[in-house]
């Protein structure tokens, strides 16, 4: 590859990159059914259960009506479970069926092929967040008091989960391994992370143990967003998220250069 201009390199790499992108792409629409309408289904039982009966017994939380306060944590949840799901699932396929062996033989850097699984589950989860809030726009209004804040932060989330998903899919030897973490980790973390609740609830204890789930950060910067209202110092939360995503980036890199779980 050294003899290779850098122009052919670029476009070599852009190619690969696209290829991944696209063919996850088109596996997540063509079972549309699976990937984006039960998120969607489920934010809905979330807002009649929690939102309609529960929520008009609760009046308001943090000065919000608490309709409108959970709908930033349920497009987050959906954020976080597909971006999670989607490349796990796909990277442990490739795995199964032998194909990313393939993928590894091409002219590829390891950093293209985990960006673009990566992009896939970047993908699958804004169609599925982006579903949840036409769904939360059916049961309440949401405005968006900082775009870029929001932006930033459904991005970087999405990101996040979708290279820990890739780390899960290389280390992961059969489906069990796959459905362990969204169900024993991902789940508690998230129902536990201010999707339905202010933290200012809690006692102190509860509170102080609180600021230790990395998913109450990305909730509350994303709720910022929209209703300019956050339980954690909104800079610090921006800060972990990238940290976390340029972390889990070089062990997801590092896993591929060293062959971990792909040559077993």
């Amino acid at each position: 590859m050294s003899a290779v201009p850098a122009s052919s390199r670029a476009r070599i790499r852009w190619i690969g990159f696209q290829t991944i992108v696209l063919r996850e792409m088109g596996r997540i629409l063509r079972i549309w059914g699976q990937t984006i309408v039960p998120s969607a289904v489920t934010a809905a039982l979330y807002f009649v259960i929690f939102g309609s009966l529960i929520g008009s017994r609760i009046g308001q939380m943090d000065g919000i009506e608490y309709m409108q306060y959970i709908a930033p944590g349920l497009i987050m949840m959906a954020v976080i479970t597909n971006s999670y799901a989607n490349v796990s699932s796909s990277v442990f396929s490739a795995k199964f069926a032998r194909y990313l062996e393939e993928i590894m033989v091409a002219p590829l850097p390891n950093w293209v092929i985990v960006a673009g699984y990566v992009g896939g589950g970047v993908l699958r989860g804004l169609l599925v967040g982006g579903a949840v809030t036409v769904v939360a726009l059916f049961f309440t209004h949401l405005p968006v008091h900082h775009l870029i804040a929001t932006v930033v932060a459904v991005l970087l989330t999405a990101i996040i989960f979708s290279l820990a998903g890739f780390i899960n899919g290389v280390f992961a030897r059969n489906f069990d391994q796959v459905n362990w973490i969204p169900t024993f980790i991902l789940t508690p973390l998230t129902y536990f992370g201010g999707v339905f609740y202010s933290i200012n609830l809690l006692p102190e204890w509860a509170r102080t143990l609180s600021f230790a789930n990395p998913v109450l950060h990305m909730v509350n910067a994303f709720r910022f967003g929209f209703l300019d209202r956050s339980d954690v110092a909104v800079g610090w939360a921006f800060g972990i998220m990238a940290l976390a995503a340029v972390v889990l980036f070089f062990v997801a890199l590092r896993l591929m250069d060293r062959g971990t779980g792909l040559k077993d």
